[in-house]
């Protein structure tokens, strides 16, 4: 069974969280060309959801689930960007509203996130499945004494 260390899994949310609050602010300014909502938009989702990665990678670590030969498969990587993406949205869409007041552009911005960040999560956990660092392989066969 594979085990990623905790350190690893942070490293890979702060990763992820660098590209995807570029992509938040990009998206929110086009929607609203207010870098003082699209900011603190961007700002404010980096600690929201460097928690919320961090718990994510963790659960998905506890199952072998689309693992083979000690490497997450392509679909076990869409199904983990689908299930981050229903997180990432209510985050990014509360966060949006509470900042602009506006719920038509938080849920605007959460429905474009959806195509967006799917995309490029997939793409993050295809990068990341080739990086061994962090990850170990734990024997989960029973040995004889």
């Amino acid at each position: 069974m594979i085990y990623d260390s905790p350190i690893r899994s942070l490293v890979k949310g702060i990763s992820w969280r660098l590209f995807a609050s570029i992509d938040t602010f990009i998206l929110a300014f086009i929607l609203t060309s207010n870098v003082l909502i699209a900011a603190p938009i961007a700002f404010s989702e980096i600690l929201t959801k460097l928690f919320l990665y961090f718990l994510h990678e963790r659960i998905w670590n506890v199952t072998s689930w689309g693992r083979k030969d000690d490497k997450p498969t392509p679909i076990r990587s869409l199904v983990k960007s689908i299930s981050w993406r229903i997180w990432g949205t209510i985050d990014t869409t509360l966060l949006s509203f509470f900042i602009s007041g506006n719920m038509h552009f938080a849920l605007t911005i959460g429905i474009f996130e959806v195509f967006t960040k799917i995309l490029f999560f997939f793409v993050h956990e295809r990068i990341w499945a080739q990086i061994k660092w962090g990850r170990n392989v734990l024997n989960t066969t029973n040995s004889k004494y």
